[in-house]
């Protein structure tokens, strides 16, 4: 885990509110006047997972540690190459923070397994506290205990996910995933996507 920049997250933030808040006002600064979806959800995993880790009362960089920050997006919105796959039935990786992750997840409809397809395919954040007993997990990082996965939307349409993994049983709730939310709205509304 990263050693914990203390100077993320001011000693008198103590509530995940105040904790989601404080990274979503640091967030807008940051993106603010970029429009890159890259160069921004570079940005974004970067603060949430580094915030995260320097937060000890919720966090932190122990057995509580969020080990995986980053976000899967719609194929479509890749660049083109030669063997670029430009149906909707995939989502690829995008910027991240933490170890190695999977290049693409299927999302074709009957066909996709794991919590990343699954908040995708039904567009609503979904809350994992136990990864080990959700059907279809995909282990990407056999330390990872729980996690919870967040639509972005362009309108009404999921184009990808905010993905976190968490090294404790329970690591999310739903203090998190209401943070989660206005950081991913932030996010969505801050690039150009075309």
């Amino acid at each position: 885990m990263p050693h914990a920049d203390s100077s993320l997250v001011p000693t008198e933030i103590k509530t995940k509110a105040e904790f989601w808040a404080h990274v979503h006002s640091q967030l807008a600064l940051l993106l603010e006047g970029q429009k890159n979806w890259v160069t921004n959800l570079a940005n974004a995993s970067s603060l949430v997972y580094n915030a995260l880790s320097a937060f000890p009362s919720h966090f932190g960089s122990d057995d509580k540690a969020v080990n995986w920050c980053g976000f899967y997006l719609d194929s479509r919105l890749f660049p083109r190459s030669s063997d670029h796959n430009t149906e909707a039935n995939r989502l690829l990786l995008g910027p991240f923070c933490g170890k190695p992750a999977c290049q693409f997840i299927n999302v074709t409809p009957g066909k996709s397994r794991g919590v990343v397809a699954d908040g995708f395919l039904q567009a609503k954040t979904l809350l994992v506290p136990d990864v080990d007993s959700y059907p279809g997990h995909i282990a990407c990082d056999g330390e990872t205990k729980s996690e919870i996965v967040c639509p972005l939307f362009l309108g009404s349409k999921p184009i990808g996910i905010l993905d976190l993994d968490c090294l404790a049983l329970g690591g999310f709730d739903q203090e998190d995933k209401e943070g989660l939310e206005k950081i991913a709205a932030l996010v969505v509304s801050s690039c150009e996507w075309e």
